[in-house]
């Protein structure tokens, strides 16, 4: 449902408290007092059929003699009686309430269908439930404190959103001590209505919010979580911590990847996608807050270190490398100008120790030859107390080397007292200042991080045409076979043909019901060769003894097939045995083992792994996880934060890997499993990469039923192929109509570009010449779950885009705003009218009920088009020069 009715729960008139209390430390008791202490300005009114007033306000005795609906209900009365009181609250029309009461979903099959009805009961009338088992939402600025916190909090700009209300208590208590300040504070309990997606959906749009907080136990729905989260991540920092880091990975997993992609990682890869910021504690929290709040920007990863004392720079060299940064490699010019103008004892490198001496000229001289290094990012400057120097002397310097340069600056001065004043220094001059050297690390890196991972929602990926590759009906004929035949797993043989499907390169390998029949094939093949054993029951072969490599004769691979089935008898006597598979010996020489894989996570849907690869992927546990859909550049992230990454990059007389036919093959693979939803787990280990390219080994691919068919069952909403449609426009030219898609925003610039000036305001509502890269980005990279853009290319080409029709629906798909623009040289066909179209029904297909756009006035084209399908007009406050059209669908 989103954000519909949500402002019942932020922004009341008025609020009641059933279960109000006299009894002082009861929650109704609390609900109540907190209401008053806050200086809420509408009427509150306590039910309680037992007392006249509580704490000082008069009460009702029940729902229904309430003298009007109340915008908002806060609810602390026993579970079972709560689904008919959120009824009556219905019916009587007020939109929102905050459930306190515990003994729902937490309590097991009876406590869930308490749950459920008091879902139901709230269903008919659009009413929105926080909670249960929550403390309540706190909004300071409106004097809404619906809560039964211990203390007030301050207002400010951050929104703490949490799942847990012990955390929102202690946060509460902590950020008191340090005078920060809170747009809201909202306990969400057990979410059985109001979760994260509809409260990011909720606070994009705030103004009052500068950043959004979350502590994170657990996501529901993780499309509606992962559109919000993008969506709000655009607009403002949303730092996030998730609890439950060591959680066990799936026990019943049986490939390398179920084993090795545990929940904790998948949710690390949810956050990154998505763009937000994790951290992994309270005070990392709200140091990435204010990091994050002082505007700075930083452009890659490499810190420059200043400091009078050697080991400050040791040891934030520790903690820069241990949190993933790079130390700064001072360019030759650097060192030799640091020569000349510091004492003959200095460092000589990065960390740079200007000695426990240095004293203001000796500050401004290292940190202005150090900012003019090109391959320097960023700069932490560091000071220790001394008898010898001022440090506010010090501070004053970095503040003056600051001034008018373009790199951030990071200050950590030591001490208490004595480095007081040289912090105030540095806030009153816009530099970040820190307690301590980890501190200061730590803030430099959220950037670097925050920076990488807004990078991700604006890259423009490089353009790769799959369709003509891959075969999906025949990998699906295939997994259906096996599924119809009762199998849980593919045999090797048939695992390698589904990735042959999808073009990705396999060993040469065939089937032998015997051991004969082996032998047969190997002389076939030309020695040497691998011989495998084939069960169903078997998924790890080389631990039963059920691969040997390197056979040279036939004989070598007769008497291998009897060692095997012996082996097998005496390890597995249950086992089935199929057969063997016989493949060549692949030559891959110089090459690095990888393992890529994925599996069906129970709420993210399915996930990718890459990592390195072989007999000891489970020991090495070098891998990471990405959600797919994947193009090149996200494939190419996901292999760069692993360690194997290094190895493919090429070390001592070793080429560097074929990385973009590495990154395509993770592409492949994403597109497997996007296209297939019988695929519950798979992977594939050994992937041999070299200089030339890649090589599967062996593969292992299991098959189940979907809970969810297609690509419903993903987090996040793939290009969505059957929108494409040729259409033909009234001279005769046929013109392709299909989603866009991120590797257009080269082609959406060269519209604009090409486009009349005059068209191109009527469009914008301003004059416009280019589209600048970060903006086009954004217009390409859509989330096709909420919003639609269709772009249309002559047949045959895709060199030349001659309109685009775009679609942005609320969260809750109640209205959507459509816009169109057609290339100037290419009016007059009846493209405008075939987009319009084409959005109209898209908008239908998603169940928006109200389709509108802005136009001006003088947009005498526009009108007519909107006026053929039925548009209304109406007026635009405030803006004379516009006029809304508006075409209902409901």
């Amino acid at each position: 449902m989103s954000i519909r009715n949500l402002d019942a729960i932020f922004e009341p008139r008025s609020v009641a408290v059933i279960g109000a209390s006299r009894e002082p430390h009861a929650v109704g008791h609390l609900l109540v007092r907190n209401l008053v202490r806050g200086g809420f300005d509408g009427p509150i009114l306590p039910v309680n059929p037992h007392a006249r007033a509580v704490h000082g306000v008069l009460t009702y005795p029940s729902v229904a003699e309430l003298p009007f609906a109340p915008d908002l209900a806060v609810i602390a009365t026993p579970a079972p009686s709560v689904p008919n009181i959120v009824a009556e609250l219905g019916r009587r029309g007020t939109r929102g309430a905050i459930v306190v009461s515990a003994g729902f979903a937490e309590r097991g099959a009876e406590g869930r269908a308490l749950q459920q009805a008091m879902l139901e009961a709230a269903r008919p009338h659009l009413l929105r439930i926080v909670g249960p088992n929550g403390i309540g939402v706190v909004v300071p600025r409106r004097g809404l404190d619906a809560s039964f916190l211990h203390r007030p909090p301050l207002a400010g700009d951050l929104a703490f959103v949490s799942q847990s209300g012990a955390v929102l208590s202690t946060v509460l208590d902590w950020a008191s001590a340090r005078r920060i300040g809170f747009s809201c504070m909202v306990s969400l309990g057990g979410m059985a209505d109001v979760d994260f997606g509809d409260m990011l959906d909720f606070l994009l749009t705030d103004p009052q919010t500068r950043a959004i907080l979350l502590y994170v136990e657990a996501v529901t729905q993780a499309r509606k979580f992962m559109s919000a989260a993008r969506a709000a991540a655009r607009t403002k920092p949303v730092v996030v911590i998730k609890a439950g880091r060591s959680g066990q990975a799936a026990k019943a997993a049986a490939s390398h990847t179920g084993a090795l992609a545990g929940e904790d990682e998948v949710y690390e890869a949810a956050f990154e996608r998505a763009g937000m910021l994790r951290v992994f504690d309270l005070d990392e929290l709200f140091a990435a807050v204010e990091t994050l709040g002082t505007g700075l920007a930083v452009h890659g990863d490499r810190l420059a270190i200043v400091s009078n004392g050697g080991g400050l720079g040791v040891l934030a060299t520790d903690t820069l490398i241990a949190l993933g940064g790079r130390l700064a490699e001072l360019q030759p010019e650097t060192v030799e100008r640091l020569g000349a103008q510091l004492p003959p004892h200095w460092s000589g490198g990065n960390p740079v120790d200007i000695l426990g001496d240095a004293n203001g000229a000796r500050y401004l001289a290292a940190v202005e030859a150090v900012l003019a290094d090109p391959e320097v990012d960023a700069l932490l400057v560091m000071n220790c107390p001394t008898a010898v120097a001022d440090g506010v002397e010090c501070a004053e310097a970095v503040v003056a080397a600051a001034r008018g340069g373009h790199k951030p600056i990071f200050t950590c001065w030591l001490g208490e007292a004595s480095a007081k004043e040289a912090r105030r220094r540095f806030v009153e001059a816009g530099i970040a200042t820190y307690d301590t050297p980890r501190e200061a690390v730590q803030g430099f890196v959220h950037l670097v991080r925050y920076r990488r991972n807004q990078q991700l929602l604006l890259e423009v990926p490089s353009a790769v045409d799959l369709d003509h590759r891959i075969d999906p009906a025949r990998a699906r004929e295939i997994l259906a076979r096996v599924l119809a035949e009762g199998r849980e797993w593919l045999t090797e043989p048939e695992a390698k043909e589904v990735l042959e499907a999808y073009a990705i390169p396999t060993v040469r390998t065939v089937e032998a019901s015997d051991i004969e029949a082996a032998v047969r094939a190997a002389q076939r093949f030309g020695v040497p060769v691998a011989l495998k054993i084939v069960s169903p029951d078997i998924i790890h072969k080389s631990d039963v003894g059920g691969v040997e490599l390197g056979l040279e004769t036939p004989d070598a691979v007769r008497e291998a097939a009897h060692r095997m089935s012996r082996n097998v008898a005496r390890i597995r006597p249950e086992a089935r045995i199929l057969g063997f598979a016989v493949q060549e010996m692949a030559s891959m020489p110089n090459s690095v083992e990888l393992v890529l894989g994925a599996r069906t996570d129970p709420l993210f849907g399915p996930v990718l792994l890459f990592g390195a690869g072989g007999i000891a992927v489970e020991v090495l546990r070098d891998h990471a996880v990405a959600l797919p859909p994947l193009n090149l550049e996200l494939a190419r992230r996901t292999m760069a934060r692993t360690r194997v990454w290094r190895l493919l990059q090429g070390w001592r007389n070793r080429p560097p890997a074929a990385i973009d036919a590495i990154a395509l093959t993770l592409v492949k693979l994403g597109q497997l499993v996007v296209d297939q939803d019988l695929i519950d787990e798979m992977d594939i280990n050994p992937l041999l990469a070299n200089a030339n390219g890649v090589l599967a080994l062996d593969a292992r691919i299991r098959v189940r039923e979907p809970q969810l068919r297609g690509t419903a069952r993903l987090a996040i909403k793939p290009y969505p192929r059957e929108l494409e449609r040729l259409v033909t426009l009234r001279d005769g030219t046929p013109v392709r109509l299909r989603p866009i898609r991120p590797e257009d925003a080269r082609a959406l610039q060269e519209m604009i570009a090409q486009s009349d000036l005059e068209d191109l305001r009527l469009r914008f509502f301003a004059p416009m010449k280019e589209l600048p890269p970060a903006l086009a980005a954004r217009l390409t990279q859509i989330d096709y779950d909420r919003e639609m853009a269709f772009v249309a290319f002559p047949e045959g080409r895709e060199d030349g885009m001659w309109g685009v029709g775009r679609l942005a629906a609320d969260p809750d798909r109640g209205r959507a705003e459509f816009a169109l623009l057609v290339r100037s040289d290419v009016k007059e066909r009846g493209l405008g009218l075939r987009l319009l179209q084409t959005l109209i029904e898209h908008a239908q297909r998603m169940g928006v009920r109200e389709l509108w756009g802005e136009v001006l006035i003088e947009n005498h084209r526009m009108l007519a088009l909107a006026e053929h399908f039925g548009f209304a007009r109406r007026p635009v406050e405030g803006k004379p020069e516009v006029v809304e059209v508006v075409l209902s669908l409901a």
